[in-house]
């Protein structure tokens, strides 16, 4: 787990200029609060909102972000008048809130705009109970949010905004369908149940923090497609709280809320939170855990029983959330994995067809988008076999499938990334031999995504011709491809 975090290539220091600029953005924000002279209420609202606005929008374009920035409050203000007007009045406020979460998690059908503004209404439904805020108190925290993401939105997109140096990321769209057969929707009825078997039972343990069960559920949740994935997730969310609260209590409770050293260590988990969300759930979750600690300190609450708690919270969201996938409309890991492999591979008879004509002269033809569609796919197929190559998935046989899939699909990447590199030479020619060989690699894939017979050039003879190399690399990648993609009982991870 630290060598995930620590030794993970973090090109052109991505990573870290996004938590550098995540620490400033939010305590511009909190500064800014304590201007305008808002309470520790308002200060920490307008700190979370902020903190919501740099690290849920990803949109591809940095006009697509500045659009769901904007429309940020739209969403999150209506969303906080119901949850401080309904706070009075339990069954209310419980049913609107598994609403909130049945919604929230449908929007993600609309891409990284529906997930961002689906997320940013969930939390501020979430803050508003975490910090008790009632109707006389909307004023200022309706302010603290406005102030707060605008001073987030300054720095994201005025300060700093080293994303208009880079080419916008390949975005995949989600998982298609209609009806009950979309992924988004079952979700959605997956999240609700587990958000309400979570409620129940977090009001059961506690009815202060029952939220927190809620919360646990829902961010289960986010970034999952199956129920594999969602499954290790929980397990990774529980064994972040655990560390976290360790934490706590070696460093959040010694401090008792002292506002200088707070502001401090609030500073470097804000850090830890972003540079380690990427490459490693469960240390992302020990630095929000941590930061919980030391706000409940701010607000004088902070002791031994109240971390405990939150780890019982915690286990009661993440039963929650494997028992909705479980039990209710499941989405297997076998589904999602294979249509993430259809399409990356699918993507590589783009890339190959692309490169073909690049080759032959067209002047159009650019494969290099190709390849950061490819990469952003493989992604998702490493998210997606994740239960599969798990430490503690006990089905030996699948997961040395899954590990060889795996490996060959980056086999497939390297030789489109060499293919596309020779391709962009000035300098490079076509000829019949990387005809026949591009034409052989898109029947290989075709065969593979329709289910027919792959064949590979037998007496491949050596070359020196760089780009006839990697085809006929990708060529023996897409064949061997055929096994493990074929076993007998189907796929590697059939019944996961």
């Amino acid at each position: 787990m630290l060598k995930r975090v620590f030794v993970a290539p973090d090109p052109g220091r991505t990573r870290l200029r996004f938590a550098t600029r995540a620490v400033l953005g939010i305590a511009l924000a909190v500064a800014v609060c304590g201007l305008a002279g808002h309470s520790l209420t308002g200060a920490v609202t307008g700190g979370l909102a902020a903190l919501l606005a740099l690290f849920t929008v990803t949109d591809a374009t940095v006009r697509g972000q500045a659009v769901t920035t904007a429309l940020l409050p739209a969403v999150g203000l209506p969303v906080l008048t119901a949850a401080a007007g309904l706070h009075d009045h339990p069954v209310a406020r419980d049913l609107t809130f598994l609403a909130v979460v049945g919604a929230g998690v449908y929007a993600r059908r609309w891409g990284p705009r529906g997930h961002s503004l689906g997320v940013f209404a969930f939390m501020t439904f979430f803050v508003a109970q975490f910090l008790h805020a009632t109707t006389d108190q909307l004023p200022e925290v309706y302010a603290a949010v406005l102030l707060s993401v605008l001073a987030a939105a300054v720095v994201r997109f005025g300060l700093w905004c080293y994303e208009r140096r880079l080419p916008p990321p390949a975005v995949p769209a989600p998982p298609g369908g209609t009806g009950l057969a979309r992924v988004t929707t079952r979700q959605a009825v997956q999240a609700t149940a587990g958000a309400g078997f979570a409620l129940l039972v977090g009001q059961l343990v506690s009815g202060q923090r029952w939220y927190w069960a809620v919360g646990a559920t829902w961010w289960i949740f986010v970034n999952t497609t199956s129920r594999g994935e969602t499954l290790v997730r929980g397990f990774r969310r529980l064994l972040g709280t655990v560390i976290g609260i360790a934490l706590g209590l070696l460093v959040a409770l010694p401090v008792h809320g002292d506002p200088t050293v707070t502001a401090v260590l609030a500073a470097t988990c804000v850090f830890g939170i972003f540079y380690t969300a990427a490459v490693s759930y469960t240390w992302m979750m020990l630095w929000v855990t941590l930061l919980a600690g030391l706000l409940y300190g701010l607000l004088g609450v902070l002791g031994p029983g109240l971390l405990a708690l939150r780890l019982a919270e915690t286990g009661v969201g993440a039963l929650g959330a494997a028992l909705a996938v479980i039990l209710v409309l499941p989405v297997t890991t076998h589904s999602v994995t294979d249509a993430w492999i259809q399409r990356a591979l699918r993507c590589v008879h783009a890339c190959t067809a692309e490169t073909a004509r690049r080759l032959a002269g067209a002047a159009d033809a650019d494969p290099a988008p190709r390849v950061a569609e490819l990469e952003q796919l493989l992604a998702r197929v490493r998210l997606s076999v994740a239960p599969l190559v798990h430490p503690l998935n006990p089905m030996l046989g699948r997961k040395r499938r899954a590990r060889h899939v795996l490996a060959l699909l980056d086999d497939c990447a390297r030789e489109i990334r060499g293919l596309v590199a020779v391709a962009a030479d000035p300098e490079a020619s076509h000829d019949a031999r990387l005809a026949a060989a591009c034409y052989r690699v898109q029947a290989a894939v075709e065969a593979l995504t329709d289910g027919g017979d792959v064949s590979v050039q037998a007496d491949q003879p050596a070359t020196t011709e760089p780009a006839l190399a990697h085809l006929h690399g990708l060529e023996r990648a897409l064949s061997e491809l055929a096994r493990p993609l074929r076993t007998p009982s189907g796929s590697p991870w059939v019944g996961a």
